[in-house]
């Protein structure tokens, strides 16, 4: 999904939940503005529902509570909101709230050309805030390639890079599958962004 700033007035959190409930569009809450969240491609929208549905089926039998691009993300510690396009929670905690998450392990953005560099790097700044999230996945619509940033046992976050022919891991989940998987029967090219 791609976020476009509004020209509204500032919102506090409280007048945000009021004010979105009335809306016919979702809208990101960032530091009192919103920004309204726009529709994606074709291949942006089948990439976030093969990922999401992969995610609910693995974690079927457990705890977590996988979310779709309509599961709002409060960034932790702030009163800020996103809805990434998809995300896995396993924290009794996010049993609690109805209208957000605050704890996922697990965060998946489908990239954009528009959205690339702030899903890198403003969005990956406050995402890495929560001491809960252990994998930030970025994943390409124009090409077979995902990025994880993975938050390792010292607490540093490294980058691995994922192409066609590589298994994915997802240390958040214990889930591991083929790259492949998430792009069969999607035509690619650098447009589909």
């Amino acid at each position: 999904m791609i976020a476009v700033k509004e020209n509204f007035p500032r919102f506090t959190p409280e007048e945000y939940f009021a004010w979105e409930e009335k809306q016919l569009e979702k809208y990101e809450y960032i530091d009192g503005e919103v920004y309204a969240m726009s529709g994606g491609s074709i291949n942006h929208g089948r990439i976030a529902i093969k990922l999401t549905a992969m995610f609910d089926n693995h974690l079927d039998n457990s705890n977590c509570i996988t979310g779709n691009s309509d599961i709002k993300v409060n960034i932790f510690a702030t009163t800020n909101y996103t809805y990434p396009d998809a995300s896995v929670t396993c924290d009794d905690r996010d049993k609690a709230t109805t209208k957000y998450i605050t704890y996922p392990c697990l965060i998946v953005e489908v990239l954009s050309d528009s959205t690339e560099s702030y899903d890198r790097g403003g969005k990956f700044r406050l995402y890495r805030n929560n001491p809960i999230l252990q994998d930030y996945l970025l994943v390409s619509s124009a090409r077979i390639e995902m990025d994880l940033y993975h938050k390792n046992d010292a607490g540093d976050w490294v980058i691995i890079n994922y192409q066609a022919g590589d298994t994915v891991e997802l240390k958040s989940i214990d889930l591991s599958f083929s790259i492949e998987q998430v792009y069969r029967g999607l035509v690619l090219t650098p447009e589909s962004e």
